[in-house]
């Protein structure tokens, strides 16, 4: 099963980082990075677990001033477990380089095998054989097993299995003069005769954490075995009679609490009752492999080729971040998964590219995201009123509480300067929120959702966007000031004395949608919802009249023909962009190369990732081309052909994010310029494209956006109330594939797309036919039948 697995060979420091990103577990409930577990956090190595929705705040000094961050906390390490010959050098990849190394990630069995032979000071070998799981069925439970055999000697092994809690977040090197030591509180005990426990908690945010780790040997038992808890680990050290080429076996079960845990009591004693009732590593690894089996059976994904191996790794990724155990949390959508410490563990506007493709799958698991949205909407209608706005004003960055996490300065690790931090301005990000929640209706029908929290939300963004528009006379148009939008280079206008841009394209022509999208729900909603929603908001009758004026006359500016990034984009200078390549090669970070120069990205027509083509990724062309007509701006086929490739020449591409888009909107309009961007956006983190993020953590909506387009983009998939909407435009790379959706009360769709033809198959159950609208095309297939549609 070589596209079932991801292999590498060879012990390579430089490279460690990033595969132990890539080899992560999780379940969806916390993840560990793939770290060796005889190795400890440094330059080469950072062992990690994070548990999803588990945020704490600490105050650091910055240049003499206080900076508050919440960042994802760093857990506890489970994985400890180290071992020698007796009175010898510990054994482990960096004291001598391993004689042979391989390391194999099972994605069919979410399984991580490592295959090593080390050596110690005086010459003495270890065959080593480690398998790890972090339980797909019990999302509290992880193990370890490891089979040592000593080669051409014989003796005595020592062994210790640890838990350790002198962890810090310490995983991001930019972020290291901020303080990460987010634990306090540790105790330690010991259960007779294999058990050791810890326990400790968040400094400010007061969650308790709970770990118990169980270890036991074989063949037969250990000459010793001592519990030892100490002030910040617990350990348990074993002494075994190893002979040569024997084989001796070490397994560690770990179960790990928190209280933020529904159903329990103590988290201690959860974890201690857990632990004890565990199965051992063979029963244990049954278990999840079947449950692995449940879930791939919900996410059928097969693309041939190698695009198909990297797309499998990446549906892994998604589904270890975001499983069906997410829809019992309140977390969202953390932009760089559970692996790693990049961007604090915050969630941005991910699930824009990431529920789209979960929808058809795991429909439970996209409403719990939107509900962690809804949650929050209370903090963010009270950020709107601080800024004298009606309606919700949502974080750029978002943790536990729904703040505004989005730090004031951030480092340029080129020149070695803080700078003042202006994304918060990127209020589209309520866009993306209203899209989702009215794209998880329109692909599930949950009018339950729509009519009920999503509703509330929904217009409290559609209030804050008409808010925000204010009536120029000059323009006879409505303008929205004083923000930033997708591409996050431009932050002000050259020389301006306060930041922020106006009539930001995309911004402007989301909330256009989000305001029609608001009135259509209006028109939508039973007579006493309605009345029940509008009292309880306070929503005055004359409001929704205001967002049919605003939805129609908000300003979009062009220069040239073309649709402008914001107001005043035209005027920009012209960059060298050849000059530029010529003198730095990678210019992927464009504008930390011009503010070490001394230069600001302000002053060009540069970009950092796409921002006006975002709108040809969110809206197929005919729904976009009716948005611009709904504000009168008609855009042709040949205007925006010619914005896509003005801005194409414009874009460092600076954000995994940029390739996906570019190759979605290129599939469209230019599909033969199309796979250059998106292998690019295969390749970002398996060939960590951006220059070391990947070790931080990997890029969950670039990932989860290969998937989708695939899914939707490439299918032409579009749920509709009446039927199921297809039409295919493969490109020539991505042209053989087949996937399972579900529709409505159709659980298992199965999509087949070849050469010159659609295979849809419906799987058998009393449901009525699916109705499948294929262009101009109208067919029904019965349950337990499938169709071959010829494509013209």
């Amino acid at each position: 099963m070589p596209d079932w697995t991801w292999r590498y060979e060879g012990y390579d420091p430089e490279h460690e980082r990033v595969r132990e990103t890539l080899c992560t577990l999780g379940n969806g409930r916390f993840a560990t990075r793939g770290a060796a577990p005889e190795t400890s956090a440094g330059a080469v190595h950072y062992p990690g677990t994070y548990a999803a929705g588990c945020y704490d705040r600490l105050v650091s000094t910055v240049g003499g001033r206080g900076v508050e961050n919440e960042d994802l906390v760093n857990l506890p390490n489970w994985l400890p477990l180290r071992f020698r010959a007796r009175g010898g050098d510990w054994f482990g990849p960096d004291v001598f380089p391993p004689l042979a190394h391989e390391q194999v990630l099972d994605l069919r069995r979410g399984r991580l095998t490592r295959r090593t032979r080390l050596r110690d000071g005086a010459g003495r070998v270890v065959a080593v054989e480690q398998r790890r799981i972090v339980h797909m069925g019990d999302p509290c439970l992880a193990a370890l097993s490891t089979r040592l055999t000593p080669v051409g000697w014989s003796g005595e092994l020592e062994v210790e299995s640890a838990l350790d809690g002198a962890v810090t977040n310490s995983g991001v090197a930019r972020y290291r003069e901020l303080d990460g030591r987010h634990l306090t509180g540790h105790a330690t005990g010991a259960v007779e005769p294999d058990t050791v426990w810890l326990d400790c908690r968040t400094v400010s945010s007061g969650v308790r954490v709970a770990l118990a780790a169980r270890t036991r040997v074989g063949p037969g038992p250990p000459r010793a075995s001592v519990l030892e808890p100490g002030p910040l680990a617990a350990v348990h050290r074993l002494t075994l009679a190893v002979a040569d080429r024997r084989p001796v076996t070490v397994d560690k079960t770990v179960a790990l609490h928190t209280s933020r845990d529904p159903a329990i009591g103590d988290p201690l004693t959860a974890a201690l009752d857990r632990v004890a009732g565990a199965a051992d590593f063979a029963g244990l690894l049954a278990s999840h492999t079947t449950a692995w089996a449940h879930l791939w059976r919900r996410d059928e994904l097969d693309v041939a080729n190698r695009a198909g191996h990297v797309l499998r790794l990446h549906l892994f990724h998604v589904l270890q971040t975001l499983s069906p155990h997410t829809a019992d949390l309140d977390a969202g959508v953390p932009a760089r998964g559970l692996h790693g410490e990049a961007y604090r563990g915050h969630v941005f506007w991910d699930e824009l590219f990431v529920l789209p493709f979960l929808n058809p799958h795991l429909p439970e698991v996209s409403r719990a995201l939107l509900g962690y949205r809804c949650r929050r909407l209370g903090a963010a209608c009270r950020a709107a009123a601080a800024e004298g706005r009606r309606g919700a004003m949502f974080p750029w960055q978002s943790g536990s509480d729904g703040r505004e996490e989005t730090q004031r300065l951030h480092l340029n690790p080129r020149s070695g300067r803080w700078l003042p931090d202006h994304s918060r301005l990127q209020r589209h990000v309520g866009s993306a929120i209203a899209y989702t929640i009215w794209r998880y209706c329109e692909a599930t029908g949950d009018t339950g959702f729509l009519y009920g929290e999503g509703a509330e939300t929904l217009l409290q963004i559609a209030r804050f966007w008409a808010d925000s528009a204010v009536w120029s006379p000059a323009h006879a148009r409505y303008r929205i000031r004083g923000v930033m939008g997708p591409d996050e280079y431009h932050d002000a206008y050259p020389g301006a004395d306060r930041p922020g841009l106006d009539d930001n394209a995309y911004t402007n022509v989301t909330a256009a949608w989000v305001l029609a999208r608001a009135l259509d729900l209006v028109g939508a909603l039973p007579r006493r919802r309605r009345g029940e929603l509008f009292e309880r908001i306070a929503l005055d009758p004359g409001e929704p009249e205001r967002w049919e004026d605003v939805s129609r006359r908000l300003r979009v500016p062009f220069h040239q023909g073309i649709v402008s990034q914001f107001d005043g984009y035209g005027d920009l200078a012209a960059l060298d962009w050849d000059g530029y390549r010529s003198r730095y090669g990678d210019i992927r970070r464009l504008d930390r190369i011009l503010e070490a120069e001394g230069h600001t990205v302000n002053r060009y027509q540069a970009s950092k990732q796409a921002d006006v083509l975002m709108l040809g990724y969110l809206f197929p062309p005919d729904e976009l081309a009716g948005l611009f007509a709904r504000l009168g701006h008609p855009v042709d086929d040949a205007d925006w052909r010619a914005t896509v490739d003005h801005y194409l020449a414009r874009t460092s591409h600076g954000s995994t994010l940029s390739g996906l888009v570019h190759g979605w909107v290129l599939a469209r309009a230019h599909r033969a310029d199309a796979w250059r961007y998106v292998h690019e956006a295969l390749t970002g983190d398996v060939a960590d494209v951006q220059g070391g993020t990947t070790g931080e953590g990997i890029h969950l909506g670039a990932m989860a956006g290969t998937l989708d387009l695939v899914q939707r983009c490439l299918t032409g998939l579009e749920p509709r109330p009446d039927a199921l909407g297809l039409d295919p435009a493969p490109l020539p790379q991505l042209s053989d594939f087949s996937l399972t959706v579900r529709y409505r009360d159709h659980w298992d769709i199965t999509l087949r797309l070849g050469t010159g033809r659609l295979g849809v198959g419906v799987s058998e159950s009393d449901d009525s036919p699916l109705t499948v609208r294929l262009r101009d095309q109208v067919v029904t297939i019965a349950p337990g039948s499938s169709r071959t549609l010829a494509l013209g």
